[in-house]
């Protein structure tokens, strides 16, 4: 059993699994006590020496096709993350090396401009944020998500950001100049109200109260705005969905989704010894009900269901969820994002019509 004292502060690991590519890895014994001093982590930023910033997909789950990642690795250190096991490919591991050795590609901006100039572009919706988020705590510094923005306006190629993190609010000033065009549409993740399991679920997010300020903000300005309630943990914040979507709709959002827990490769093991060191009298209840959704795994990346799960407690979620929109007055009408307005500076507007 894993014990509290395993978690270091701010992190949302209790342990480093093995890669599954690599032949050796080192195991810390679960029953050693740790050591304070030597417990901190400190994380370390390295160049990726990306050649392109934009990446496809051609996943029939996922509602894009092309998408902008500027940091490989997310210090927000969410429990959950599907995102883990991709840090196995640049020979780190699922754990702590994915909240700790962040690969920042601080070219992104210009090898966008690059693409977007180029007339192989069909211009089409991007997302930011599809694996790793785009405001993690470095942004603040490196303004590398804000420099991709500014050329997306420039160019008035459409947009959707998915974050957790208030720091969305200091660019509101581009993002209007996107939704003039309507060319953007922000969604914050929020998938619970209790400060506290937020603060463990995802140890370096904003606080579910400023998520829920940084909508109203971005609503206000005129920029369309939504809630993603992801993932839903049957057993843990299934719950809070009716007052979510409700808490979303006051503070201005008119769109929402959600997904279901998925736990790939190593991610099962770590959220397994999360629930042990945290919530171990809720572990037996929470991994049963998503064994349930997973034909009795607790993980089946099946296109179709892995983001909606199947039977009993899967259909009660989504249910649940349907019902809650309803009463909340969202979804009620498309949120449109348009690639029409798209332009490339210098370009001969009549030469383009013609």
């Amino acid at each position: 059993m894993w014990d509290v004292r395993n978690l270091q502060r701010g992190r949302g690991a209790v342990f480093s699994p093995g890669n599954r590519f690599e032949v050796l890895h080192t195991e810390v014994d679960s029953d050693c006590e740790v050591d304070e001093e030597q417990s901190s982590l400190r994380t370390i930023f390295l160049d990726d020496d990306a050649q392109s910033i934009i990446t496809y997909n051609k996943s029939p789950d996922i509602g894009f096709d092309a998408g902008i990642n500027v940091y490989r690795g997310c210090e927000h250190g969410c429990a959950y993350c599907y995102a883990r096991p991709t840090h196995e490919y640049l020979g780190f591991n699922s754990g702590l090396d994915f909240e700790s050795r962040i690969m920042v590609k601080r070219r992104a901006p210009e090898l966008l401009r690059k693409e977007l100039m180029s007339q192989r572009w069909k211009p089409q919706f991007l997302a930011m944020s599809g694996n790793t988020d785009c405001y993690q705590p470095i942004e603040k510094k490196l303004r590398l998500t804000r420099g991709c923005l500014e050329v997306l306006a420039e160019f008035r190629n459409p947009v959707g950001i998915i974050t957790k993190n208030y720091l969305v609010t200091r660019d509101i000033d581009v993002l209007t100049e996107l939704a003039k065009h309507q060319c953007v549409v922000v969604y914050l993740s929020i998938n619970s109200l209790d400060a506290d399991l937020a603060a463990k679920l995802e140890p370096r997010a904003a606080s579910p109260k400023h998520r829920f300020e940084a909508m109203r903000k971005l609503s206000d300005a005129g920029i369309p705005v939504g809630i993603l309630t992801a993932p839903i943990i049957p057993g843990l914040n299934d719950h809070e969905l009716p007052v979510l979507l409700k808490t979303a709709a006051e503070n201005g959002a008119k769109t929402a989704g959600h997904t279901v827990v998925r736990l790939p490769y190593a991610v099962k093991d770590l959220f397994s010894a999360w629930l042990d060191a945290l919530y171990p009298d809720r572990k037996a209840k929470v991994l049963d009900r998503i064994r349930s959704m997973r034909d009795g795994k607790l993980n089946n990346s099946d296109f179709g269901s892995r983001m909606r799960g199947t039977g009993f407690f899967a259909d009660q979620i989504h249910q649940l969820f349907e019902v809650s929109v309803c009463r909340a007055g969202l979804n009620e009408r498309e949120v449109h994002v348009s690639a029409d307005a798209f332009r490339r500076p210098g370009e001969n507007v009549q030469m383009k019509l013609l």
